[in-house]
C-alpha cells in the first residue's frame, strides 16, 4: 500500500487514523508516476523471478499450451488460439536467450504472462480513473491489486486467463469511454446525423477499442461473450437510446469477429470445442441438479479472492445495486450479471475457482469505490482494519506461492509420512494436499530421467524412442523439459481420460496405430493393464521420486514399451473415454 493513500487514496474524517493533508498533497501527476512505477517494479521483479533460479517448472496447462504453440491453427481442442500464438511469438524472439540464461524454455513461455500483468494493471488504472474521477482511487486499485495472489500469480503463469482477462480490462475501458464520449459529443437523436467525419470518428473510436480487445479476448477464452451481454443489460435498463446507435453494435461485431475462426477450425475437426465445453456445461450429475452446487460455488469464490476480498465485493454490489451513478451502475453490471452466470452454472456444474475471474475486474474498482465510501463514514474503522487484513493475508500468500520452499516444512508437517511409490498402497506424495505448487515442481528432474532412459534404449536398440504420457497433462512437459524438445504423444484417450489435442493431431498412435508398428515408447504414467497386447514387451524403467529438503513432492512411472503392436478399442481398456 502507498503510504499516505489510506487504502483507497481518500481523505478520512479527523480521528479516522488517516493521513489526510498528505493525501490531498498527492497531485495527479504524482499518482500517475507512483502508478507506472508499482507497474514497472512488479514487472521488473517477475522478469528477475524468471530468469533468476525460478523454483516454479512450468504447470502441465503451460507446457500443453506450449505444445498448441508449436502446431499453430485457428484454434484448439478446449481453447482460442491466442494463447499458443503469444507464445510462439514469445518462443521465437527470446527462446533461444532463455535456454541460455536458464537451460529452458520456462521464461520464453512466460514472458507474455508478464506483459499482460502490466495491461492489466495499467487497464485497471485507466478504467478506475474514468469511472471513480480520481487520480488518488485509481492508484489505490493498482497498488491493492498487486496484493491480490490471483493477479500476482497471473505474472508468472501463461494460462489463458492472462491475456483474457488484460483484454476484458481494455473491453471495458472501451466501452465505458466510449459511452462518456457519446454523451458529451453526439447531438440528440437515435443516429449521428450532423455530425462531421471527424466527430464520427471521435464518437466511434472507443468503441473500436472495446471490439479489438473483445475479438483478441474471445481467441483467448470464450466467456468473452458474457460482456457483450452485460453491456447490454446496462444499456437496456439505463441508457436504452444507445441500443439505437452504431456503437454498441461495432462492439458485438468484434465479439462475434472472434468467433469465426473458432467456428471454421471446429468445422473442420467434428465440433469437439463444443462437446468438451458442453461435457464441462452438464458436469457430472448428467440430468440432476447440483442443490449444494452454488454453495460450494461460494466457498471457491471466498477463497479466490482471500475472504476479505469476497466480502467487500459482495457487499458493495448490495450497495450499489440500484444506484442511480451512471459509473458506478456499469461497474455493477458488467461484474454482478456476469459473475451470475456462473454461479447459476454452479446448479449443473463444478466448474473451476477461476471461472468468474472476469467478472472482479470491474468488480474490484466497486470495491474501491465502496471502500472509499466507507472509510470516509463512520464505519471507517473496521472497514480500514479489513482492508489492511486483506492487503497483509494477500502479500503474505502471494510471497509463499513465489516461494514455495518458504512453507515446506510446515507443510510437510502437517500431510504427514509419505509412503513407499513402488507398495502401491498409500499416499507417496501428501504434501501434494496441500500445496497448490506441487503440480508445478519436478518437471525438470523428470525430464533430465526420461533423457537418460531415452539415451540406453536408443543406445541398445540404435532407434530413437517415442515418448508419450498415458494422460494428457504429461506429454506437453516432457516436451518442454526433454533434450531436443521431441514431438509427444498421449494415450489418453485409451486410458479413460478425455478427449484432448492430442487426439485431433495425426498421425497419434490410438487413431493411426499402423503409423507407429513396431516402435519404442518411453512413456510416463500409471501404465497399462498387465493382459493388454499393446506392446510385445513392457518393462518399468524407473519410479522417478522429485525430492526438496528429503521431502517427496512428486512421483512418476516412466515404462519403456518395445514393439508397438496397438491399442484395443478404448471401451475395451479402460472404460469409455469422456470430452
Amino acid at each position: 500500500m502507498v503510504p499516505g493513500l489510506n487504502a483507497v487514496g481518500v481523505r478520512v474524517p479527523a480521528g479516522a487514523g488517516g493521513s489526510g493533508p498528505a493525501v490531498a498533497r498527492l497531485s495527479d501527476r504524482t499518482c500517475r508516476r507512483l502508478a507506472g512505477g508499482l507497474i514497472v517494479l512488479s514487472v521488473l521483479f517477475h522478469l528477475g523471478y524468471l530468469a533468476i533460479n525460478c523454483p516454479l517448472d512450468l504447470s502441465p496447462d503451460e507446457a500443453h499450451y506450449w505444445q498448441w504453440s508449436r502446431h499453430l491453427a485457428w484454434s484448439y481442442y478446449s481453447k482460442g488460439p491466442l494463447v499458443a500464438w503469444l507464445i510462439r511469438a514469445s518462443c521465437e524472439l527470446f527462446g533461444p536467450l532463455s535456454e541460455q540464461l536458464t537451460g529452458s524454455l520456462m521464461p520464453a513461455v512466460r514472458l507474455p504472462a508478464v506483459a499482460c500483468h502490466a495491461l492489466l494493471l495499467w487497464g485497471w488504472y485507466v478504467l478506475a480513473l474514468s469511472t471513480l474521477k480520481s487520480h488518488r482511487a485509481a492508484l489505490a486499485t493498482v497498488a491493492l491489486a498487486l496484493t491480490l495472489p490471483p493477479v500476482v500469480a497471473g505474472a508468472v503463469l501463461m494460462t489463458i486467463d492472462p491475456p483474457f482477462l488484460a483484454c476484458w480490462c481494455w473491453a471495458l475501458v472501451g466501452v465505458w469511454k466510449a459511452l462518456q464520449t457519446e454523451e458529451s459529443n453526439r447531438p440528440a437523436g437515435p443516429l449521428s446525423e450532423g455530425m462531421g467525419p471527424a466527430q464520427r470518428f471521435f464518437a466511434l473510436r472507443w468503441w473500436l477499442l472495446a471490439a479489438v480487445c473483445s475479438t483478441l479476448g474471445v481467441l483467448a477464452k470464450y466467456p468473452m461473450v458474457l460482456l457483450p451481454c452485460a453491456v447490454f443489460g446496462y444499456l437496456l435498463f439505463t441508457r436504452r437510446a444507445e441500443l439505437k446507435r452504431p456503437g454498441f453494435w461495432v462492439f458485438v461485431t468484434g465479439s462475434a469477429a472472434g468467433l469465426v475462426p473458432v467456428f471454421a477450425w471446429n468445422a473442420a475437426n467434428e465440433w469437439v470445442t463444443f462437446r468438451h465445453v458442453g461435457t464441462q456445461a452438464a458436469g457430472t450429475s448428467g440430468s440432476g441438479v447440483r442443490w449444494f452446487g452454488p454453495f460450494t460455488f461460494l466457498i471457491g469464490q471466498a477463497g479466490f479472492l482471500i475472504g476479505v476480498w469476497f466480502a467487500v465485493w459482495a457487499l458493495a454490489a448490495w450497495k450499489y445495486r440500484r444506484t442511480a451513478d451512471p459509473a458506478l451502475g456499469f461497474l455493477w453490471w458488467t461484474s454482478v450479471s456476469v459473475w451470475g452466470v456462473f454461479a447459476v452454472a454452479s446448479l449443473k456444474a463444478s466448474g473451476q475457482v477461476n471461472w468468474p475471474a472476469a467478472a472482479y475486474v470491474s468488480g474490484f474498482v466497486l470495491c474501491v469505490a465502496w471502500t472509499r465510501e466507507q472509510l470516509a463514514g463512520a464505519y471507517h474503522k473496521p472497514v480500514s482494519r479489513l482492508v489492511s487484513t486483506g492487503v497483509a493475508v494477500g502479500l503474505a500468500l502471494s510471497t509463499l506461492v513465489h516461494f514455495p520452499g518458504l512453507m515446506r516444512g510446515a507443510l510437510a508437517s502437517v500431510a504427514g509420512p509419505a509412503a513407499d511409490p513402488t507398495a502401491l498402497t498409500g499416499n507417496a506424495t501428501p504434501i501434494r494436499k496441500f500445496d497448490p505448487t506441487a503440480r508445478l515442481r519436478g518437471w525438470r528432474t523428470l525430464g533430465a530421467e526420461v533423457d537418460a532412459i531415452r539415451d540406453r534404449v536408443r543406445d541398445d536398440t540404435g532407434q530413437e524412442p517415442l515418448v508419450a504420457g498415458t494422460v494428457w497433462n504429461i506429454p506437453g512437459a516432457l516436451g518442454v523439459y526433454c533434450k531436443g524438445h521431441p514431438e509427444t504423444y498421449s494415450f489418453g484417450r485409451a486410458m479413460a481420460d478425455r478427449h484432448s489435442q492430442y487426439d485431433v493431431w495425426r498421425p497419434n498412435p490410438i487413431a493411426d496405430a499402423q503409423e507407429f508398428k513396431g516402435r519404442t515408447f518411453v512413456f510416463v504414467g500409471d501404465g497399462l493393464p498387465a493382459d493388454t497386447t499393446v506392446f510385445e514387451r513392457l518393462e518399468l524403467a524407473k519410479i522417478v521420486t522429485y525430492r526438496e529438503e528429503g521431502v517427496p513432492v512428486s512421483v512418476w512411472w516412466v515404462w519403456v514399451g518395445h514393439g508397438f503392436r496397438g491399442f484395443p478399442e478404448p471401451q475395451t481398456l479402460s472404460g469409455r473415454p469422456r470430452y
